[in-house]
């Protein structure tokens, strides 16, 4: 008897350890459209969550614990036509997404 609960009790432990990550991490970069070199000033915009953030010298961003859900990414850079994206959150990974900018034309 003491057997079968000891069993019982690690295969309920077993089940209450698998746990998944219901938490996904979008990054990328902002490259101009010409040149395909990395932008930098890049205001990088998710919604919903309104969290916002700049891009480094090497144009690349990153949101990390975010729900998993569908996002829309909006890249504003002065001198650049802004884009927008739809990203789709994927639980327990990682989701690149690549946004290229156009100059404005004078």
């Amino acid at each position: 008897m003491l057997l079968l609960t000891v069993a019982v009790g690690l295969m309920a432990s077993s089940c209450d350890m698998e746990k998944y990550d219901s938490f996904t991490t979008l990054t990328g970069f902002v490259l101009d459209k010409t040149t395909n070199s990395p932008l930098d000033g890049v205001t990088i915009t998710l919604s919903p969550g309104g969290k916002n953030m700049v891009t480094g010298t090497d144009g690349y961003f990153e949101f990390a614990n975010m729900d998993a859900q569908q996002y829309n990414i909006s890249a504003q850079r002065q001198g650049y036509v802004s884009e927008r994206k739809w990203v789709s959150g994927i639980p327990g990974e990682t989701v690149h997404v690549n946004i290229t900018l156009s100059k404005i034309e004078d």
